[in-house]
């Protein structure tokens, strides 16, 4: 089943300014493996679910660690929830 990346959301978008480029290549780049593969990607660093259907991974590892979170939808669709520093997600919203 493909799977289809929604448009990021403003507040995403626009935090991406602020993330280094090594980070956003590596975003982009688990996107691409979502649309190909699906939205489980345990051959990610520290990738997990936090709750039915949403899942998150590391994107760059250190200090600070930037993680991804991400939903997905019985159509297919993927959302992007979160993108950033593993210090100030907070994962009790996406429970």
């Amino acid at each position: 089943m493909p799977f289809k990346i929604q448009p990021l959301n403003k507040k995403i978008e626009n935090g991406l300014t602020r993330l280094p480029k090594r980070v956003i290549d590596s975003l982009f780049a688990l996107l691409s493996m979502i649309e190909l593969m699906g939205p489980v990607r345990g051959d990610w660093p520290n990738y997990g679910k936090l709750a039915k259907g949403i899942h998150h991974c590391h994107l760059k590892k250190g200090n600070p660690t930037y993680v991804a979170v991400w939903k997905e939808f019985a159509d297919g669709t993927v959302e992007v929830l979160y993108v950033g520093t593993h210090e100030k997600a907070d994962y009790r919203k996406f429970s």
